[in-house]
């Protein structure tokens, strides 16, 4: 009987351990052999709009005289050369509808151009007009790796790049693997895939581009075999040695 009760405990042991899943928490894995996609280049030194970007922008006529001018803002009447302001997204397509213009293409623009584009355009129907423009939703999202909690960090200028994001969300954690940080980019069914090691002073040489709206900074963490095997296979154990302590238990009763 103590034979069989040694066999039962065996195979439990086997079997929780088999089935104990120590990476459930790790998303966004990769093969062995995984091909990265080769590091993006500085091609452009700022955001570049895209597809469901929100544009907003102001229109001035006169060179945006108001912005300089402010002694003549007394006599001018309410919204005479008071800059527009104006939400657009830019469509599927690439293109964006804009008041009077109708339908503009503005995918694959910096904001300078976006802005000369615009003014080169309303030239048609106002007087030297002056356009500020930006987008108002363009972020990325960055996983810290371990404990971090993820965050959705707004690009607050044209050109952050991958080091400046990871300090603004306080930099990698304890359990981080800072040479195996990836960059997600793209149409999520066929989305780039890079690798960084920032692990030594050389990687940040591969760090040299801006980020683009809806980028995803991933963090692999480290694996803590040893901590995870004592947690998973704790309450099984003291499951066994309650049951062999019962048998023991009931055996010498039935002894005596």
């Amino acid at each position: 009987m103590l034979k069989k009760i040694k066999n039962v405990a065996l195979l439990l042991v086997i079997t929780s351990l088999f089935a104990c899943n120590y990476n459930s928490n790790v998303m966004l894995k990769t093969g062995k052999n995984y091909s990265y996609d080769t590091h993006p280049s500085n091609e452009s030194s700022e955001y570049v709009v895209s597809v469901s970007d929100i544009l907003e922008f102001k229109l001035y006529t006169n060179d945006g005289s108001m912005l300089v001018d402010f002694t003549a803002i007394k006599d001018q009447p309410v919204g005479a050369n008071s800059g527009a302001r104006f939400k657009y997204i830019i469509e599927s397509d690439g293109m964006a509808k804009l008041p009077v213009l109708g339908r503009v293409e503005l995918k694959g623009k910096t904001i300078r151009e976006v802005e000369k584009i615009l003014e080169e355009e309303y030239t048609k129907f106002y007087i030297k007009p002056f356009v500020q423009a930006e987008i108002t939703n363009k972020r990325v999202t960055v996983f810290p790796g371990g404990s971090g909690k993820a965050q959705i960090l707004p690009l607050v200028n044209n050109n952050m790049k991958l080091l400046e994001a990871l300090g603004a969300v306080g930099g990698l954690t304890e359990l981080a693997k800072a040479r195996r940080i990836k960059l997600i980019r793209g149409d999520l069914k066929d989305p780039k895939v890079y690798l960084f090691d920032l692990s030594t002073i050389e990687g940040i040489k591969q760090t040299d581009f801006v980020l683009q709206a809806n980028d995803i900074i991933y963090i692999e963490p480290r694996t803590e075999i040893v901590q995870k095997v004592i947690r998973d296979i704790a309450p099984i154990v003291s499951l066994l040695a309650s049951t062999i302590t019962l048998f023991f238990v009931i055996n010498n009763i039935n002894t005596n």
